[in-house]
């Protein structure tokens, strides 16, 4: 087996030349969930709160959550690698790993392609290429079967919402705004940034024909009365998505996809 290969078109600061990872600590879920998936679950010693996906992952030590991480839970778990889906987690504990020897992987997991490099950066990282080549094949099948089954419908606007209060929904350049593409949708949010917050005004004048409620978390809270003025409410299209494969971008992201499709298309059999 070798021991260290050269990582080449890596998005996030590493060295050229790495060991295999044996010992794993994962801070995302979308990380978790590809750890396993590529065969490399048993080299993974600590986990978030968050990751809870496939049970395995249950039993593993948590060393924070997903924005706050406590460097000593980390440390103490001795991992030679730590990775992680860039976010809003600052460099500093970036930073502090690295300083410590520990090799880190942080992936932008934006869009379809960066998450396909996602996977194959951790199956190279814990000797597992062949591994995390199936599983790139197999979501690619997926996605493809996908296609074909909305190329021939109507395409509803569909607004995202990830909160109501404030109003936060997926916005161009989000993967949630390419899955709703995949998944036979248009996003009716085309500006503003991946995450944007909307006003109550900015949803009327987007007027969408659905919306879809992706608050995690706790239970969606019937929109309020002003929500009344926007059509796809007084028309009773407002549905709440309970499946958090629509958040994760990573091995099930056509999970989502086709929940997403089932959604907007009722009667679609995928």
């Amino acid at each position: 087996m070798t021991m260290a290969m050269t990582i080449a078109g890596c998005r996030t600061k590493t060295p050229a030349t790495i060991l295999v990872a044996k010992r794993v600590v994962s801070i995302s879920a979308n990380t978790t969930e590809t750890l396993f998936a590529v065969g490399a679950g048993d080299r993974v010693v600590g986990r978030s709160r968050y990751c809870d996906f496939p049970q395995a992952a249950l039993a593993l030590p948590i060393v924070g959550g997903y924005v706050d991480p406590n460097l000593e839970a980390v440390l103490a778990l001795r991992p030679d690698l730590v990775v992680g889906a860039r976010g809003p987690l600052g460099p500093g504990f970036v930073r502090a790993l690295e300083e410590h020897g520990i090799a880190t992987y942080f992936p932008d997991t934006e869009r379809f392609d960066d998450i396909v490099t996602m996977i194959e950066g951790i199956g190279a990282r814990t000797d597992h290429v062949d591994g995390a080549a199936q599983l790139v094949a197999s979501m690619r099948a997926r996605r493809d079967q996908i296609a074909r089954a909305v190329a021939s419908l109507p395409r509803p606007r569909v607004l995202l919402l990830f909160s109501s209060k404030p109003v936060s929904a997926a916005g161009n350049g989000s993967f949630p705004d390419e899955m709703l593409t995949l998944a036979g949708a248009t996003n009716v949010v085309q500006s503003g940034g991946r995450y944007p917050t909307l006003s109550l005004e900015n949803v009327i004048a987007l007027d969408p024909d659905v919306i879809l409620r992706a608050e995690m978390g706790s239970a969606a809270a019937p929109l309020d009365e002003p929500w009344s003025t926007v059509r796809a409410v007084r028309e009773k299209k407002v549905v709440v998505l309970e499946d958090e494969t629509i958040l994760r971008p990573g091995p099930r992201l056509f999970d989502g996809v086709a929940t997403l499709a089932r959604t907007v298309h009722p009667g679609l059999a995928l």
